[in-house]
């Protein structure tokens, strides 16, 4: 059973409604400058997986371009997402399965270059399932009948996690999940609120360094190339501004090698945007950045939130949204 909230899903039907009467904001299109740039508004979750945008600004990928970045913090998709539709943004990051779910509720957005993948790493990936260090839980499979925290109900986290338990033989159906934000995780665990959490980083390396162990690697398990989150744009600022959005499509994948290429540069980098610094920035793990959206790891995802009935009767048209 799953404690339900309002989510990120009634908030897409009340945006795609406006979308269809045209509400848009008039900073669509980004804001020129009179030095012959153009100011581009990001909307981002200040976490790990971001730290490419940021190494691209340091670097010069963006301004190169003509590009001036303008990142704003957002709490998740539920935000980010309405932002950038009614130009709030020009573009924002999100998790695929927020992205997916907008598009079958009609919301008029596609994503347009890469942000973050699982690193393959069973035991060692971006994101993971830890219990406390006492627990009788020893792999996903004993999940099944516990209480599992992740930052948000019927989305990416819980339907990986499903996957990992149904993989090693648990019966997903029986896993309770909570809502709790990621950085309030390692208390709620330590303090037995919760039997597992579902934890990003620096959530994780701190839930460590209290002892706290991994059992699953949802995305690995789902898939070692699992395209975890995107850049995403309007469909008014790709009709608008096409060449905008080609332009920050390239200077993102740019910093995508160079983030892949250079680690200990993306490590730094974290801490100008987060309080992450010190043992934790060291042992943190990082994720994948590929310049490649994967779609076949796409398809399987879609399946898996299918089954976890996070599309209602429509299905997302992939292709449309990811290519």
């Amino acid at each position: 059973m799953q404690r339900r909230v309002p989510g990120l899903a009634a908030v897409l039907l009340t945006v795609a409604a406006a979308a269809g009467c045209g509400s848009s904001d008039s900073g669509a299109s980004g804001t020129s400058s009179s030095g012959g740039t153009t100011t581009v508004k990001v909307g981002i979750i200040p976490i790990v997986d971001v730290a490419p945008l940021y190494l691209g600004q340091k670097k010069g990928f963006f301004s190169s371009r003509g590009i001036e970045l303008e990142m704003v913090s957002a709490q998740g998709g539920a935000a980010i997402i309405p932002g950038v539709v009614r130009g709030q943004f020009q573009f924002g990051f999100s998790n695929t399965t927020s992205l997916m779910v907008a598009q079958v509720k009609g919301v008029p957005v596609r994503s347009v270059v890469n942000g973050a993948a699982s690193n393959g790493k069973v035991g060692a990936d971006v994101t993971g399932v830890a219990v406390k260090k006492d627990s009788p839980v020893k792999s996903a499979r004993d999940l099944a009948g516990r209480t599992v925290a992740v930052n948000t109900l019927q989305n990416i986290g819980d339907t990986t996690v499903r996957e990992s338990v149904r993989q090693a033989g648990g019966d997903p159906s029986k896993v309770e999940f909570v809502e709790i934000p990621f950085d309030q995780m390692p208390a709620a665990l330590d303090g037995g609120r919760v039997d597992a959490a579902w934890m990003g980083e620096p959530s994780m390396t701190v839930a460590k360094a209290q002892g706290a162990r991994v059992v699953a690697s949802p995305f690995a398990e789902t898939d070692p190339r699992l395209t975890v989150a995107t850049y995403f744009t309007s469909a008014q600022v790709e009709k608008q501004n096409p060449g905008l959005v080609k332009d920050f499509a390239a200077a993102m994948t740019e910093s995508l090698r160079y983030a892949t290429d250079h680690p200990d540069e993306a490590r730094q980098i974290l801490t100008t945007y987060t309080k992450i610094s010190g043992d934790v920035l060291k042992r943190l793990t990082l994720p994948g950045w590929p310049p490649d959206i994967d779609l076949p790891s796409l398809r399987k995802l879609a399946s898996l939130s299918e089954k976890d009935g996070l599309f209602g009767d429509e299905k997302p048209d992939l292709d449309a949204l990811f290519s």
